[in-house]
């Protein structure tokens, strides 16, 4: 991506699963991104995209190796299909910011409907118990209004 004046911004697609194994059918296509310009200080920046935790988005992140990471989180599911999830929970999470190392972890895409079954206090306990060189690594961003929101 080019604009005038601004460094160039190279967008590679990284994989993602919104739900359980064959899930694809009823969940649609998802897709995350990672995002590098020149003079990066400290790694890309990867936007993980509504996913949960598999093979394909733990090798992705490993090529990547992201600096910082906006990590959907919240455990989403639904009545209808039972313990399934199609977002991360913060215990996946925990697990695959130790396999990447990331500098920082911003957890977004948590709360406000009613399908996040992991709320901010069962996230809370999962990163708790992360080790703590990972713990001081995670970073709550504040909710704003709407109207900051500027495309």
């Amino acid at each position: 991506m080019e604009a005038p004046g601004r460094p160039a911004i190279e967008i590679t697609a990284t994989p993602c699963r919104h739900g359980p194994p064959l899930s694809r059918p009823i969940t649609g296509e998802v897709i995350g991104f990672a995002l590098t310009w020149p003079g990066q200080a400290h790694g890309p920046l990867w936007i993980t995209g509504d996913t949960v935790y598999h093979r394909a988005l733990r090798r992705a992140a490993a090529r990547v190796r992201p600096g910082t990471v906006l990590l959907h989180l919240g455990g989403v599911g639904f009545p209808l299909t039972g313990p399934l999830r199609y977002t991360m929970t913060a215990r996946q999470a925990v697990r695959l910011c130790a396999a990447i190392a990331p500098r920082t972890i911003l957890p977004v895409h948590d709360e406000g409907w009613q399908h996040f079954r992991q709320g901010r206090d069962g996230i809370d306990r999962d990163l708790l118990r992360a080790p703590k060189e990972m713990g001081s690594r995670f970073h709550w961003l504040p909710i704003g209004p709407a109207e900051q929101v500027r495309l």
